[in-house]
């Protein structure tokens, strides 16, 4: 007799979502994760005393609005703050302003913000035409299967719904960059680098990078999914993992935090349990991995498990990331030329230009540190105050551009770093360096150690037409059940990838249930 019906490998969102979803259908199931506190990515911890940040993602734009109903995460203690507009930051502290499909300052002209709306109009259409595959598992184009069949007649639907010109635009811009598609949409450079950045941040690329068009939909496409716009987790976004553990356990999951496994168990020809640090082993029907392919396969299951063609695309999946996180306690809110203070709990980005992005890709590429990188700054105290002492501030911000391992050594390039992007903002906010009482650089390699994440991709692999959709992670495990019987995937390196969708987590359980597998 199994322990339980499933154990699931990690306690971040999707990892809880599946739970959820699971154990709402009455199945036994255990979540059991290394850290000691819920959510994953989507945790908060004190990095100084008094000052509790949202240690790896730190907005929350695009959890599926379906998932917050269905596991009622409202009255598991889901508190939002206000939409956020995009505040790209200029030398000159003449801002330019994203708000809905609205767009001003900086000198831009109704040329670009008739494009702007038509542009954001566009991406919409393709969203909602992804939705279609988003929520639902992969479909494989080979086989005879009649729920494969009917999302591809959804898909195909949804296609000729678009229209003409649309389907031409879609099928010419998703496999080009989105330097080229910036180009050809509008002439305000500042415009165009501010919605490049969404492109390539937790990527390992550039504007003109291939696959960027994809990344960018990816997110567009999560954005719809969720319908709230950018905000803020009130208490950090450990309060969100909070809330996700809270619905596990309320629909009849167990946690066990602060248990890392060590190897997924295979007797004979099936997965049967998993082993954890302390020696204990657990047995189970089904173990789901929220964790990154390559961790899975390679360091829980092990190449010698599987066969060598498995094992060989495990090897080449691509995980790396250059996007780092900056952490500054300050000892008052700090000024920013140009910004009030009510706007400084709007989302705060600084970006060179396109050209200027790809020139900071260049020495990420050979290992060395960048004199310019990219920034997307929240100041959450300004919201919720209570997350420093009376008075102090926090600034967070996601810096891309940030090699996975320098040549120099992390031991002498995060100072160095540090240094750099303090000098970067010092530009926009003159001042603010005398404000910092406490700061902390997390790089690729420290998301590796402390989340698990292969590379320190956020995204658990590469965002790449040739690991996303019906290809993700690779072929022989594009439906959540993998080529080894009884291991299943519902993290973001399963369809449809990562962000704070939730949709891997939910598809996943929705699978196996669908399988009769427990």
């Amino acid at each position: 007799m199994t322990d339980y019906d499933a154990v699931i490998i990690g306690a971040g969102h999707n990892g809880l979502i599946c739970a959820s979803y699971l154990a709402k259908a009455g199945k036994n199931v255990l979540v059991v994760d290394a850290r000691a506190e819920p959510g994953g990515c989507a945790s908060s911890r004190e990095f100084s005393p008094g000052f509790n940040v949202s240690d790896c993602a730190q907005w929350l734009s695009q959890l599926d609005r379906s998932i917050v109903k269905d596991l009622d995460l409202a009255s598991a203690g889901l508190n939002l703050g206000k939409p956020k507009a995009t505040i790209s930051l200029q030398p000159d502290g003449d801002h330019l302003i994203l708000d809905g499909d609205t767009i001003s300052g900086a000198g831009i002209d109704s040329a670009d913000q008739a494009a702007y709306r038509d542009f954001k109009s566009m991406v919409r259409s393709f969203a909602k035409l992804m939705t279609t595959l988003y929520r639902s598992r992969p479909p494989k184009l080979v086989e005879q299967n009649w729920t494969d069949r009917l999302t591809l007649m959804k898909l195909g639907l949804g296609l000729k719904l678009l229209g003409r010109e649309r389907l031409r635009d879609l099928m010419r811009v998703v496999m080009i960059n989105i330097y080229d598609v910036m180009n050809e949409h509008f002439s305000h450079a500042a415009l165009k680098s501010t919605i490049a950045l969404d492109a390539v941040t937790g990527t390992n690329m550039g504007p003109r990078s291939p696959n960027t068009v994809y990344s960018y939909l990816h997110a567009a496409t999560g954005e719809y999914l969720a319908q709230t716009g950018t905000t803020q987790v009130i208490g950090g976004m450990g309060a969100f993992g909070q809330s996700l553990a809270t619905a596990a356990e309320k629909n009849g999951a167990q946690l066990k935090l602060g248990s890392a496994v060590t190897a997924i168990v295979k007797t004979n020809d099936r997965v049967t349990g998993v082993t954890l640090a302390s020696g204990e082993q657990i047995s189970a029907k089904l173990v789901i991995s929220s964790a990154d392919p390559s961790t899975t396969f390679r360091r829980l299951l092990g190449y010698h498990q599987m066969e060598a063609g498995m094992a060989k695309r495990v090897e080449h999946y691509r995980s790396r990331s250059g996007t780092a996180k900056l952490h500054l306690a300050l000892s008052a809110l700090p000024s920013f030329t140009g910004v009030n203070d009510g706007q400084l709990a709007e989302r705060l980005v600084i970006t060179p230009s396109m050209d200027g992005m790809e020139t900071a890709l260049n020495p990420m590429k050979y290992r060395e540190l960048s004199n310019l990188h990219t920034f997307d700054i929240s100041i959450p105290t300004v919201e919720d105050p209570a997350l420093a002492p009376s008075g102090q501030h926090i600034l967070s911000a996601i810096v891309h551009y940030v090699p996975y391992a320098p040549d120099i050594g992390w031991e002498a390039g995060k100072p160095q770093l540090m240094h750099q992007l303090l000098s970067e903002l010092e530009a926009y906010a003159p001042g603010i360096g005398a404000l910092v009482t406490a700061s902390e650089l997390v790089v690729p390699s420290d998301f590796e150690a402390s989340h698990g994440m292969t590379g320190g991709s956020w995204h658990h692999g590469e965002l790449s037409i040739d690991q996303a959709l019906m290809m993700r992670p690779f072929p022989g495990s594009t439906q959540y059940a993998t080529a080894v019987e009884g291991l299943y995937l519902c993290g973001a390196g399963a369809h449809p990838g990562g962000g704070l969708q939730g949709l891997p987590g939910r598809n996943a359980a929705k699978e196996i249930l669908k399988r009769g597998a427990l």
